[in-house]
Protein backbone atom coordinates (compact mmCIF):
# COMPACT_ATOMS: atom_id res chain seq x y z
CA UNK A 1 0.00 0.00 0.00
CA UNK A 2 3.05 2.27 0.08
CA UNK A 3 2.47 3.60 -3.44
CA UNK A 4 -1.23 4.14 -2.68
CA UNK A 5 -0.30 6.12 0.43
CA UNK A 6 2.09 8.33 -1.52
CA UNK A 7 -0.52 9.01 -4.19
CA UNK A 8 -3.21 9.61 -1.57
CA UNK A 9 -5.60 7.00 -2.96
CA UNK A 10 -8.68 6.20 -0.94
CA UNK A 11 -8.54 3.03 1.16
CA UNK A 12 -11.99 2.19 -0.16
CA UNK A 13 -10.40 1.16 -3.44
CA UNK A 14 -8.87 -1.84 -1.64
CA UNK A 15 -11.73 -2.71 0.72
CA UNK A 16 -14.84 -4.06 -0.97
CA UNK A 17 -16.94 -3.94 2.19
CA UNK A 18 -16.59 -0.16 2.49
CA UNK A 19 -16.52 0.61 -1.19
CA UNK A 20 -19.49 2.57 -2.53
CA UNK A 21 -20.48 4.10 -5.83
CA UNK A 22 -20.10 7.57 -4.30
CA UNK A 23 -16.50 6.86 -3.29
CA UNK A 24 -15.78 5.45 -6.72
CA UNK A 25 -17.11 8.56 -8.46
CA UNK A 26 -15.06 10.79 -6.17
CA UNK A 27 -11.86 8.91 -6.99
CA UNK A 28 -12.61 8.92 -10.72
CA UNK A 29 -13.17 12.68 -10.69
CA UNK A 30 -10.01 13.25 -8.66
CA UNK A 31 -7.60 10.99 -10.52
CA UNK A 32 -9.16 10.57 -13.97
CA UNK A 33 -10.41 14.04 -14.81
CA UNK A 34 -9.57 13.52 -18.48
CA UNK A 35 -12.50 11.06 -18.70
CA UNK A 36 -14.82 14.06 -18.73
CA UNK A 37 -12.45 16.69 -20.10
CA UNK A 38 -9.79 15.40 -22.48
CA UNK A 39 -7.77 18.59 -22.04
CA UNK A 40 -7.44 18.20 -18.27
CA UNK A 41 -4.91 15.59 -17.21
CA UNK A 42 -4.55 14.44 -13.61
CA UNK A 43 -1.52 16.15 -12.04
CA UNK A 44 1.00 14.28 -9.82
CA UNK A 45 -0.05 14.27 -6.13
CA UNK A 46 2.39 16.94 -4.91
CA UNK A 47 2.69 20.71 -5.08
CA UNK A 48 4.31 22.37 -8.09
CA UNK A 49 4.22 19.27 -10.36
CA UNK A 50 6.62 20.77 -12.92
CA UNK A 51 9.32 21.49 -10.34
CA UNK A 52 8.74 18.19 -8.54
CA UNK A 53 8.99 16.22 -11.78
CA UNK A 54 12.36 17.82 -12.58
CA UNK A 55 13.70 16.79 -9.17
CA UNK A 56 12.49 13.21 -9.61
CA UNK A 57 14.14 12.94 -13.04
CA UNK A 58 17.37 14.50 -11.78
CA UNK A 59 17.46 12.13 -8.79
CA UNK A 60 17.38 9.19 -11.16
CA UNK A 61 20.95 9.93 -12.20
CA UNK A 62 22.05 9.56 -8.56
CA UNK A 63 20.19 6.44 -7.47
CA UNK A 64 20.60 4.62 -10.78
CA UNK A 65 16.86 4.35 -11.42
CA UNK A 66 16.37 6.25 -14.65
CA UNK A 67 12.80 7.40 -15.21
CA UNK A 68 13.33 9.71 -18.18
CA UNK A 69 14.06 7.18 -20.94
CA UNK A 70 15.87 8.13 -24.14
CA UNK A 71 13.50 8.29 -27.10
CA UNK A 72 14.38 7.32 -30.64
CA UNK A 73 12.67 7.30 -34.00
CA UNK A 74 12.92 8.65 -37.53
CA UNK A 75 10.06 10.45 -39.27
CA UNK A 76 10.14 12.76 -42.25
CA UNK A 77 7.81 14.78 -44.41
CA UNK A 78 8.12 17.12 -47.37
CA UNK A 79 5.93 19.05 -49.76
CA UNK A 80 6.39 18.78 -53.51
CA UNK A 81 4.37 19.35 -56.66
CA UNK A 82 2.37 16.13 -56.10
CA UNK A 83 1.26 16.94 -52.54
CA UNK A 84 2.87 15.88 -49.25
CA UNK A 85 5.01 12.79 -48.66
CA UNK A 86 5.37 11.25 -45.18
CA UNK A 87 7.68 8.36 -44.30
CA UNK A 88 8.32 6.82 -40.87
CA UNK A 89 9.94 3.83 -39.20
CA UNK A 90 8.14 1.61 -36.67
CA UNK A 91 10.55 0.93 -33.78
CA UNK A 92 9.48 1.95 -30.27
CA UNK A 93 12.21 2.03 -27.63
CA UNK A 94 12.56 2.70 -23.92
CA UNK A 95 16.19 3.55 -23.37
CA UNK A 96 18.26 0.66 -24.74
CA UNK A 97 15.29 -1.71 -24.88
CA UNK A 98 13.16 -2.27 -27.99
CA UNK A 99 9.52 -2.29 -26.98
CA UNK A 100 7.98 -2.85 -30.41
CA UNK A 101 9.01 -3.24 -34.04
CA UNK A 102 5.54 -2.59 -35.43
CA UNK A 103 4.54 0.74 -33.86
CA UNK A 104 2.30 2.71 -36.22
CA UNK A 105 3.77 6.22 -36.16
CA UNK A 106 1.28 7.74 -38.59
CA UNK A 107 -2.09 8.78 -37.15
CA UNK A 108 -4.89 8.94 -39.73
CA UNK A 109 -6.85 11.97 -38.48
CA UNK A 110 -9.21 12.12 -41.45
CA UNK A 111 -9.16 11.28 -45.15
CA UNK A 112 -7.03 14.33 -45.97
CA UNK A 113 -5.01 14.84 -42.79
CA UNK A 114 -2.23 12.82 -41.13
CA UNK A 115 0.00 13.20 -38.08
CA UNK A 116 3.33 11.57 -37.24
CA UNK A 117 4.68 10.46 -33.84
CA UNK A 118 8.08 11.20 -32.33
CA UNK A 119 8.96 11.35 -28.63
CA UNK A 120 6.81 9.66 -26.02
CA UNK A 121 4.43 7.27 -27.78
CA UNK A 122 1.71 7.63 -25.13
CA UNK A 123 1.82 11.44 -25.26
CA UNK A 124 1.69 11.61 -29.05
CA UNK A 125 -1.06 9.00 -29.46
CA UNK A 126 -3.24 10.53 -26.75
CA UNK A 127 -3.08 14.11 -28.02
CA UNK A 128 -3.43 13.05 -31.65
CA UNK A 129 -6.67 11.28 -30.69
CA UNK A 130 -7.86 14.46 -28.98
CA UNK A 131 -6.97 16.41 -32.12
CA UNK A 132 -8.89 13.89 -34.24
CA UNK A 133 -11.98 14.52 -32.13
CA UNK A 134 -11.61 18.31 -32.47
CA UNK A 135 -11.19 18.08 -36.24
CA UNK A 136 -14.34 15.96 -36.52
CA UNK A 137 -16.32 18.38 -34.34
CA UNK A 138 -15.14 21.30 -36.48
CA UNK A 139 -16.29 19.47 -39.61
CA UNK A 140 -19.73 18.78 -38.14
CA UNK A 141 -20.21 22.35 -36.94
CA UNK A 142 -18.92 24.17 -40.03
CA UNK A 143 -19.79 21.67 -42.80
CA UNK A 144 -16.20 21.76 -44.09
CA UNK A 145 -12.85 20.21 -43.19
CA UNK A 146 -10.53 22.04 -40.84
CA UNK A 147 -7.41 23.56 -42.41
CA UNK A 148 -3.97 22.16 -41.64
CA UNK A 149 -2.95 25.52 -40.16
CA UNK A 150 -5.90 25.59 -37.75
CA UNK A 151 -5.42 21.99 -36.65
CA UNK A 152 -1.72 22.55 -35.99
CA UNK A 153 -2.60 25.65 -33.96
CA UNK A 154 -4.90 23.57 -31.75
CA UNK A 155 -2.08 21.12 -31.09
CA UNK A 156 0.42 23.91 -30.39
CA UNK A 157 -1.98 25.47 -27.88
CA UNK A 158 -2.35 22.12 -26.10
CA UNK A 159 1.43 21.64 -25.93
CA UNK A 160 1.98 25.18 -24.65
CA UNK A 161 -0.56 24.64 -21.84
CA UNK A 162 1.42 21.63 -20.58
CA UNK A 163 4.88 23.09 -21.26
CA UNK A 164 7.31 21.87 -18.61
CA UNK A 165 4.91 19.22 -17.32
CA UNK A 166 6.88 16.31 -18.77
CA UNK A 167 5.27 15.85 -22.19
CA UNK A 168 7.59 14.56 -24.92
CA UNK A 169 6.30 15.24 -28.43
CA UNK A 170 7.77 16.18 -31.77
CA UNK A 171 5.11 15.63 -34.40
CA UNK A 172 4.43 16.64 -37.97
CA UNK A 173 0.91 17.47 -39.10
CA UNK A 174 0.32 17.24 -42.83
CA UNK A 175 -2.71 17.47 -45.05
CA UNK A 176 -4.41 18.91 -48.09
CA UNK A 177 -6.96 21.72 -47.82
CA UNK A 178 -8.26 24.71 -49.82
CA UNK A 179 -4.82 26.31 -49.67
CA UNK A 180 -3.13 23.23 -51.07
CA UNK A 181 -0.61 20.93 -49.37
CA UNK A 182 0.29 21.91 -45.80
CA UNK A 183 3.05 20.70 -43.48
CA UNK A 184 3.67 21.83 -39.89
CA UNK A 185 6.02 20.80 -37.08
CA UNK A 186 4.70 21.00 -33.49
CA UNK A 187 6.59 19.94 -30.36
CA UNK A 188 6.02 19.72 -26.62
CA UNK A 189 7.59 23.15 -26.05
CA UNK A 190 4.63 24.70 -27.83
CA UNK A 191 6.52 25.70 -30.96
CA UNK A 192 4.73 25.54 -34.31
CA UNK A 193 6.61 25.86 -37.59
CA UNK A 194 5.39 25.69 -41.17
CA UNK A 195 7.80 24.35 -43.75
CA UNK A 196 8.41 22.31 -46.86
CA UNK A 197 10.75 19.67 -45.40
CA UNK A 198 11.14 18.23 -41.90
CA UNK A 199 12.76 15.21 -40.33
CA UNK A 200 12.22 14.46 -36.64
CA UNK A 201 13.85 11.96 -34.29
CA UNK A 202 17.20 10.48 -33.36
CA UNK A 203 17.79 9.27 -36.93
CA UNK A 204 16.83 12.57 -38.56
CA UNK A 205 20.45 13.57 -39.20
CA UNK A 206 20.90 10.51 -41.42
CA UNK A 207 17.58 11.09 -43.17
CA UNK A 208 18.51 14.72 -43.86
CA UNK A 209 21.69 13.52 -45.55
CA UNK A 210 19.59 11.68 -48.12
CA UNK A 211 16.90 14.35 -48.40
CA UNK A 212 19.33 17.22 -48.92
CA UNK A 213 20.88 15.47 -51.89
CA UNK A 214 17.66 14.31 -53.53
CA UNK A 215 14.86 16.72 -52.61
CA UNK A 216 13.45 19.18 -55.14
CA UNK A 217 9.99 20.61 -55.75
CA UNK A 218 9.40 19.04 -59.17
CA UNK A 219 9.77 15.41 -58.04
CA UNK A 220 7.41 12.94 -59.64
CA UNK A 221 5.20 10.87 -57.33
CA UNK A 222 7.38 7.79 -57.76
CA UNK A 223 10.60 9.73 -57.16
CA UNK A 224 9.20 11.35 -54.00
CA UNK A 225 8.02 8.01 -52.62
CA UNK A 226 11.38 6.37 -53.27
CA UNK A 227 13.26 9.33 -51.76
CA UNK A 228 11.26 9.11 -48.53
CA UNK A 229 11.60 5.33 -48.37
CA UNK A 230 15.36 5.42 -48.98
CA UNK A 231 15.90 8.21 -46.42
CA UNK A 232 14.14 6.25 -43.67
CA UNK A 233 16.02 3.10 -44.62
CA UNK A 234 19.42 4.80 -44.27
CA UNK A 235 18.35 6.17 -40.88
CA UNK A 236 17.36 2.68 -39.68
CA UNK A 237 20.69 1.35 -40.94
CA UNK A 238 22.75 3.88 -38.95
CA UNK A 239 20.57 4.71 -35.92
CA UNK A 240 20.07 2.02 -33.29
CA UNK A 241 16.84 3.61 -32.08
CA UNK A 242 15.20 3.35 -35.53
CA UNK A 243 14.12 0.26 -37.40
CA UNK A 244 11.27 -2.11 -38.14
CA UNK A 245 8.88 -1.30 -40.97
CA UNK A 246 9.30 1.66 -43.31
CA UNK A 247 5.86 3.15 -43.94
CA UNK A 248 5.26 5.64 -46.76
CA UNK A 249 2.15 7.83 -47.10
CA UNK A 250 1.30 10.21 -49.93
CA UNK A 251 -1.28 12.99 -49.45
CA UNK A 252 -2.91 14.18 -52.69
CA UNK A 253 -5.83 16.52 -53.46
CA UNK A 254 -8.06 13.42 -53.38
CA UNK A 255 -6.80 12.33 -49.93
CA UNK A 256 -4.01 10.27 -48.44
CA UNK A 257 -2.78 6.90 -49.73
CA UNK A 258 -0.69 4.32 -47.90
CA UNK A 259 1.94 3.59 -50.54
CA UNK A 260 4.02 0.88 -48.89
CA UNK A 261 4.94 -0.90 -45.63
CA UNK A 262 8.27 -2.67 -46.12
CA UNK A 263 10.63 -4.23 -43.61
CA UNK A 264 13.93 -2.35 -43.45
CA UNK A 265 15.80 -5.67 -43.70
CA UNK A 266 14.12 -6.42 -47.03
CA UNK A 267 14.99 -2.92 -48.24
CA UNK A 268 18.61 -3.45 -47.18
CA UNK A 269 19.04 -6.51 -49.41
CA UNK A 270 17.11 -4.83 -52.22
CA UNK A 271 19.35 -1.76 -52.23
CA UNK A 272 22.48 -3.89 -51.85
CA UNK A 273 21.57 -5.87 -54.95
CA UNK A 274 20.92 -2.65 -56.87
CA UNK A 275 24.29 -1.29 -55.78
CA UNK A 276 26.15 -4.43 -56.82
CA UNK A 277 24.34 -4.44 -60.16
CA UNK A 278 25.46 -0.86 -60.84
CA UNK A 279 29.05 -1.61 -59.90
CA UNK A 280 29.18 -4.67 -62.13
Amino acid sequence: MALADICGLSENLFNDTKFSNKDFQADVIKYSSNFDNHYQLAAPPFENPCEGLEKILANGANDGIKIDFDHGTTTLGFRFQGGVLLAVDSRATGGQFIGSQTMKKVVEINDYFLGTLAGGAADCVYWDRVLTKECRLYELRNKERISVAAASKIMANIAHEYKGAGLSMGMMLAGYDKRGPGLYYVDSEGSRTAGSLFSVGSGSVYAFGVLDSGYRWDLTDEEAQELGRRAIYHATHRDGYSGGIVRVYHIKPTGWINISNEDCMDLHYKYQEEKLARLS
